[in-house]
């Protein structure tokens, strides 16, 4: 596994998303905050379109919390799509950061 440890959180390489497990329940309890996360998904993926912005999303998989920076290219219902079709469901994500 290519990461290292950041505080309680992981950063992790996109290039290694594909191998993680992702459990179906969502990260987020409060209804809004998971309109919250979907208005940052949202704005993340128009920045990393037009302006190539990178955006920290920090996830939760089945082993535990983790961090990634990158660009979020594409949005579908459930998935956020990073570079080279890797995915994260969106309802395992607990924040984006925008630098």
């Amino acid at each position: 596994m290519n990461a290292s440890a950041v505080g309680t959180e992981v950063l992790f390489a996109k290039e290694n998303i594909s191998e993680l497990k992702f459990p179906k329940n969502d990260v987020l309890l409060n209804e809004s905050d998971r309109i919250e996360r979907q208005k940052r998904v949202s704005r993340a993926m128009t920045l990393g379109n037009t302006s190539k912005s990178k955006v920290k999303i920090v996830f939760e998989d089945a082993e535990g919390i983790k961090t990634v920076e990158t660009t979020i290219w594409g949005v579908t219902d459930n998935n956020v799509i990073l570079k080279r079709t890797t995915i994260i469901p969106i309802n395992r994500i607990h924040q984006i950061k925008f630098y």
